[in-house]
């Protein structure tokens, strides 16, 4: 049984350290490109899904309103979002890529490609696939509490 008192045993210790590893590292890549984390987290879902509100992005970053208003009003200043009125609901509005978003997608793919590769360095393919399905069977289990 490993010593619950040191760091290097404790799940909660080691996941945030490589959440602030990891992180560091994208913001670096990102960077030259003028995209910012909380940035990073609303192309991700947009380049998956353009032309969702602000409550939709909210939900799958899973950030409070504020943050994502904020992160929004930022992206709408630098050019990488706009706003359309929703033609289902006049109420809400759409948030919607701009060219210059779609023109950065593959160097911010690139970017994150790099990242993550210099992340899983040395760690075989199965290594790989068993930590990613560890993750989300971790990540599904911490959601189901909610």
């Amino acid at each position: 049984m490993t010593d619950p008192a040191r760091p290097d045993a404790s799940l909660g210790y080691q996941v945030a350290h490589l959440a602030r590893l990891l992180g560091r590292e994208l913001r670096t890549r990102l960077e030259p490109f003028g995209v910012g984390a909380a940035q990073f987290v609303v192309l991700v879902e947009l380049y998956h899904q353009d032309g969702l509100t602000q409550t939709e992005l909210r939900a799958r970053a899973r950030v409070e309103q504020p943050t994502m208003a904020n992160t929004l009003d930022r992206m709408e200043r630098d050019g990488l979002i706009t706003r359309r009125p929703d033609p289902n609901d006049r109420r809400r509005s759409l948030v919607v890529l701009t060219s210059q978003a779609h023109d950065l997608r593959p160097h911010v793919t690139e970017a994150v490609e790099a990242g993550n590769a210099a992340a899983l360095q040395g760690l075989d393919p199965a290594r790989i696939d068993q930590f990613m399905a560890t993750a989300a069977l971790m990540i599904g289990n911490l959601n189901r509490r909610e």
